[in-house]
């Protein structure tokens, strides 16, 4: 029996955690998805799936073999892209996760465009501010605004970021508007819960000088779009990246603050698992970003050249 065949149906069974999901998404039938897997768990000598009436488990074994797995498939699948010449003409299913606001305002934009270039290829976007593990949960690649962690992953930049400091009109008149980085210790600072940057606003100005202040406040999120929303009804102090507060300074619903003041640049990464051969569909969608970004349309004006 084809091993790639094994390979495939155990993946998709094990993302799934059904049998018969898994087989309508391989144009199977149930008894040959489950004699598949029977027969890989044959081959190897040791039980991947624990079944039940009502679902499918992964073992200990089966899920150091899905990560394997995965791999193998995937370098097999850019093995026969290249043999076939396919390498300009990518296809098939490209999915992508990305941060919630950024794919909202900006990412989700861009894939209308890049599917009419490559029309042989398809999209599955999923979102969310959580760092994903892209090969646990099955991604091709994935979108990521600040510091990278993971050093596992192969990372290209694509767009640099900038950070501002923003309140509401309502809020300053009430509190005062900050003149210094040490100011904001006596204001209400909104904290983003999934800053890869830590606990610390830092600053710098031209002449060289820099502070760092712990941000205190009566509330954090997990998402900047909330984070602002709340600024904007007079909650507190935010920083937060340009292609969020662009708007509402330009709405002037939030004001700018300490513009003499620059928070380190951040940046647009996309990431993609470590291979030999990247895909042909990761490969063109990664080359994509960094042309339609080049000149960031989230920029500021005052903002430091985009390269």
């Amino acid at each position: 029996m084809d091993r790639f065949a094994l390979l495939s149906t155990f993946i998709a069974v094990a993302e799934a955690e059904s049998f018969s999901v898994a087989a309508d998404r391989l144009d199977l039938s149930r008894a040959m998805a489950s004699k598949h897997v029977q027969a890989l768990e044959d081959r190897l000598g040791v039980k991947l799936l624990e079944r039940t009436t009502r679902r499918v488990r992964l073992t200990d074994a089966g899920r150091r073999y899905l990560e394997r797995a995965r791999r193998l498939l995937h370098d097999f699948e850019v093995a026969e892209t290249e043999a076939r010449g396919e390498r300009l003409a990518p296809a098939g299913l490209l999915r992508i996760n990305g941060p919630v606001s950024f794919s909202r305002t900006h990412l989700a934009a861009t894939i209308a465009p890049f599917l009419r270039r490559y029309p042989d290829l398809s999209v599955d976007l999923t979102v969310n501010d959580r760092v994903v593990d892209l090969l646990e949960e099955g991604y091709d690649v994935a979108v990521r605004i600040g510091r990278l962690t993971d050093s596992t992953l192969v990372a290209r930049r694509v767009a640099p970021v900038g950070l501002h400091l923003a309140a509401s009109p309502e809020y300053l008149a009430l509190r005062g508007t900050p003149r210094h980085p040490s100011d904001l210790i006596d204001h209400a600072c909104l904290g983003y819960a999934y800053s890869a940057e830590g606990p610390s606003w830092r600053f710098a100005n031209a002449a060289g000088e820099e502070a760092s202040i712990r941000p205190r406040g009566p509330m954090s999120a997990n998402n900047g779009e909330v984070l602002t929303e709340a600024a904007i009804a007079g909650a507190g102090i935010v920083l937060q990246p340009d292609f969020v507060l662009g708007p509402h300074f330009a709405g002037g619903s939030l004001v700018p603050l300490l513009t003499d003041w620059r928070s380190p640049e951040i940046a647009v990464h996309a990431v993609h698992h470590q291979s030999r051969h990247v895909s042909a569909k990761i490969r063109v969608f990664i080359d994509y970003l960094s042309e339609v970004w080049r000149v960031p349309p989230w920029r500021i004006d005052g903002d430091q050249s985009p390269r």
